[in-house]
C-alpha cells in the first residue's frame, strides 16, 4: 500500500468515527480458504446424496450446477452477461448479502467490484478484516436490466441457490446490504430506517440489516450509523 492509498484509508476511517487502529487478531479464528478449481472432491456417498470434504469445494459444485449461462429465469434474455456467483472466503464467519450484480459486477463475474464496491471493502477493513476473510453474494445472481430492483418470479427462482450458499458457509453473522437484501431475506416491508441496526436469528446465523454502500456515496452523513452497525458486527465475532 502506498502512502496516499494509506492516508486515503485513514481518513474514511475518520469520517467512519474510528479514533484508532486494533492490530491484534487473535479474535479472529477463521484463515481464508481460496477456491479450487479442481474438481470437488466428495468423501463416500451418505444415502445416495454426495457428502463434500470442504465448504470450498461443496461452493465449486454449487456454482458448477448453476452453470456460467443459467437460463432458469428471463434474466438470461434481457442482456445479462454472466452469473456472478459469489466470493471469497468459503469458511468465513461473515457473509454481505446485496440485491444483485450491477453492471460492473456482470462485466467482471465479481460481486462489489464497481464505486459501491470500493467503499464496501474499506467498511470491511475498517473492523480489522480484509475482503478475502469474509464471503460476498447477492440475492440474484444475474444483473437485471438497467439495475432494476430484482422481480418476485427471479428472487423465487435464485434465492434458494443463496439459501444454499449460506448453509454451505456457517457465517456467524449475515448483513444484508440495503433495502431490497434485508426485506427480501427477512420477508418484510418495513422500511430499511426501522430494522438497520437490529439483530435476527437467520439459518444458524445473526442477521443485521444495514444501508447499502451505494446509499452511503449518495449520504455521507449515514457512513456513522454504519460504522455502528459494523462495530456491533464486529463485537459478535469476537464473542463467539
Amino acid at each position: 500500500m502506498t502512502r496516499d492509498q494509506l492516508k486515503a484509508h485513514l481518513e474514511f476511517f475518520g469520517e467512519l468515527g474510528v479514533d484508532g487502529v486494533r492490530l491484534e487478531s487473535a479474535w479472529r479464528t477463521r484463515q481464508p480458504v481460496v477456491e479450487q478449481e479442481s474438481e470437488p472432491e466428495l468423501s463416500p456417498i451418505a444415502d445416495g446424496v454426495p457428502v463434500f470434504t470442504s465448504q470450498a469445494d461443496a461452493l465449486q459444485a454449487l456454482r458448477a450446477e448453476i452453470g456460467h449461462d443459467c437460463t432458469r429465469c428471463k434474466l438470461h434474455t434481457l442482456g445479462r452477461k454472466q452469473v456472478v456467483f459469489g466470493v471469497g472466503n468459503p469458511n468465513a464467519d461473515l457473509l454481505f448479502v446485496g440485491e444483485a450484480p450491477g453492471a460492473d459486477e456482470d462485466i467482471q463475474g465479481e460481486p462489489y467490484v464497481g464505486r459501491a464496491g470500493q467503499l464496501l471493502t474499506k467498511i470491511i477493513e475498517a473492523i480489522g478484516l480484509t475482503r478475502d476473510s469474509v464471503y460476498i453474494a447477492n440475492v440474484i445472481k444475474c444483473r437485471p436490466p438497467g439495475n432494476r430492483n430484482p422481480e418476485p418470479d427471479e428472487v423465487d427462482t435464485c434465492e434458494p441457490f443463496l439459501f444454499r450458499q449460506i448453509d454451505v458457509i456457517k457465517p456467524k453473522v449475515i448483513v444484508a446490504l440495503g433495502k431490497f437484501a434485508a426485506q427480501s431475506l427477512l420477508k418484510t416491508t418495513e422500511p430499511i430506517t426501522r430494522i438497520r441496526g437490529r439483530e435476527y436469528k437467520y439459518r444458524d446465523a445473526i442477521l443485521m440489516p444495514t444501508y447499502h454502500p451505494a446509499y452511503l456515496l449518495r449520504n455521507p452523513a449515514s457512513k456513522r450509523e454504519v460504522w455502528e452497525d459494523m462495530k456491533r458486527v464486529r463485537a459478535i465475532l469476537a464473542d463467539e
